[in-house]
């Protein structure tokens, strides 16, 4: 560790990591509970259109998909949010034309080669300048920022954008501010794991940390610790193996899913043993629009999963007013 940490390249590969493995489970809790765990994949897509740009007039790859990802994100959210039937049709239409694009821009300029591109595909974190590691530094910043800071308001809108609506939240705009999040997001792992893995570690950290935990807040806050772990040992990993840094990060992400997938079902049982015994569940039967017995409750004992949706239901509420 003290050989790997006395390299300047090792040092910025390094704290890249701890930023990407904060930044992408912090954005893909939201996408993971809207039900869009493959958002971060399609926005990956067109980015690649930025990637190519970038390469094409030969300024900064990074924020050319910075700008070109947040149109696109853009584009999905207006497209979700009307929800016709061709939506789905036209972001397939979106994420396909993103990654030709792409390459035919990448392969027209004069900076053209598989080596270049493939830093941008599968990630390249040891070869991460001080000047990329400044823009990832910043949009990381903005992207926890607004992900923790506004974490009631997008967790209601992502609960029940209904309910959200009726309290008076600006829904539309935080929809939108979500969709460029994610999509910065994209563009700023997309140095460290790749565009093609970045939605990979967006998504498995937060389902890995569903398994053990049972409310809004553990569940983010244990994701952001798996992603950081995940992020920091697949780099010090790669290192000590020479092996791609992206592929070696999911698949730790991949096995953490696994080892937690299976504490789950002990973890439940023992709950369900140190639950209080409330008798057998009654059942009672009632007309539609028939209220029933004011001093009835619902039973103490229920599955894990329904606990989490009913303490998010209950959450959002209060967060919302």
């Amino acid at each position: 560790m003290t050989e790997m940490l006395s390299y300047d390249f090792m040092q910025r590969a390094l704290i890249a990591a701890v930023l990407v493995g904060v930044t992408a489970p912090a954005v893909g809790i939201y996408l993971v509970q809207r039900r869009q765990a493959l958002m971060g994949d399609g926005m990956g897509h067109v980015a690649l259109t930025g990637v190519g740009l970038g390469f094409f007039f030969q300024t900064s790859p990074v924020w050319m998909a910075v700008l070109v990802c947040v149109l696109g994100a853009v584009v999905m959210e207006v497209v979700r949010s009307r929800g016709n039937q061709r939506g789905d049709i036209a972001l397939a239409m979106l994420f396909y034309g993103g990654m030709a694009c792409g390459k035919l821009l990448v392969s027209m300029s004069s900076q053209s080669g598989n080596g270049s591109l493939e830093s941008y595909l599968w990630g390249s974190i040891l070869t991460v300048s001080p000047t990329d590691l400044l823009t990832i530094t910043g949009l990381a910043t903005a992207v926890i920022a607004v992900t923790l800071g506004l974490r009631r308001q997008l967790f209601a809108i992502c609960q029940d954008e209904e309910f959200a609506r009726v309290t008076g939240l600006p829904v539309r705009a935080l929809n939108l501010l979500l969709a460029v999040m994610a999509a910065v997001t994209v563009t700023v792992a997309m140095r460290v794991v790749g565009l093609l893995l970045v939605s990979a570690l967006m998504v498995v950290p937060v389902v890995a940390a569903q398994q053990l935990t049972r409310s809004f807040a553990m569940t983010q806050a244990a994701s952001i610790g798996v992603g950081v772990a995940v992020a920091v040992a697949g780099v010090a990993g790669s290192y000590e193996a020479d092996l791609p840094s992206g592929p070696a990060i999911v698949l730790l992400a991949i096995v953490v899913f696994a080892v937690f997938s299976a504490l789950a079902a002990p973890l439940a049982r023992r709950r369900h043993r140190a639950a209080p015994d409330t008798g057998p569940e009654v059942c009672e039967v009632r007309l539609p629009g028939q209220a029933g017995p004011s001093g009835s409750q619902r039973p103490q004992q229920a599955h894990d999963s329904e606990e989490y949706r009913r303490e998010d239901s209950v959450t959002s509420r209060g967060l919302a007013q």
